[in-house]
């Protein structure tokens, strides 16, 4: 089942009435697991930009479709490596401020996860 999400402000989101105050994975199944951002962050010395290592992480096979919400203001991009990943799996991935993202998350049907950095 895909969890509604209801709000964001900087540092948390809701999502089901329930508060999270770091970045989240939603799955496939909707269960809501919590960013493993240090896969981008050893990489690259932040975590505003997604690596490969993270982009195997957040995909799962069957996926069509992956929301990226790119923080408050838009700060996360998607490194090269990442981008041809998902590529080369045959899944769209749409980056929008986290605000936004949230947006088209409630909106989006199909085969669907999403991440959201809450902040930045």
């Amino acid at each position: 089942m895909k969890p509604k999400i209801d709000s964001t402000s900087f540092g948390s989101i809701t999502v089901e009435g329930e508060t999270f105050d770091y970045d989240i994975l939603i799955r496939l199944d909707g269960r809501i697991e919590k960013r493993e951002k240090m896969l981008s962050k050893e990489k690259y010395g932040t975590s505003h930009k997604i690596s490969l290592e993270e982009a195997e992480n957040i995909y799962e096979e069957g996926i069509e479709k992956i929301i990226i919400g790119t923080g408050q203001t838009g700060f996360v991009k998607l490194s090269e490596e990442a981008e041809d990943f998902f590529t080369g799996k045959k899944c769209g991935v749409e980056l929008f401020p986290t605000p936004w993202a949230i947006e088209r998350w409630n909106e989006i049907e199909g085969r669907v996860s999403a991440l959201f950095h809450i902040t930045c």
